[in-house]
């Protein structure tokens, strides 16, 4: 398989995931391709941070989401929604999920070397997420005369 194939379909498995938690959440069926697209441009970007140009977690997190934003703020306004609806479903691929997972489970194995990496690697990750999200919502929107 091809490099961009793989990019292709790792696109296309985070389009079905990013759904699929927007279906666990009960949003709106008319807004489960526009979920689905905003978590994948996200995934997409992060994949080739870290594939192509070989960054670290936390940095390709932050250039992942500030795309992520622009596509859910995109899709808030065209479909007339809450960011929120985008936004959540968007950043269900970046969340550290399994660095959560492993900074407890090194607390809990009391190997406080691991504790302490992943959970600094963890925090910054999401950090770096909060970061992108701030950066791209606080850019004004261009207002209509009434």
């Amino acid at each position: 398989m091809t490099l961009w194939m793989n990019y292709l379909m790792q696109f296309l498995v985070a389009v079905v995931a990013t759904i699929s938690f927007g279906v666990t959440f009960r949003v709106s069926p008319r807004h489960y391709l526009a979920c689905g697209i905003t978590g994948a441009v996200g995934w997409l970007v992060y994949v080739l941070c870290t594939g192509l140009l070989s960054t670290s977690a936390p940095v390709a997190t932050l250039v992942a989401a500030l795309p992520l934003t622009a596509c859910a703020r995109l899709f808030a306004i065209r479909h007339k929604a809450p960011i929120t609806i985008f936004l959540l479903c968007g950043i269900f691929p970046l969340v550290p999920g399994a660095g959560i997972y492993y900074t407890a489970y090194y607390f809990l194995r009391d190997d406080r070397s691991l504790f302490a990496n992943k959970g600094v690697e963890t925090l910054k990750i999401a950090v770096a997420l909060a970061l992108g999200i701030a950066l791209v919502c606080s850019i004004p929107l261009k207002r209509h005369k009434s």
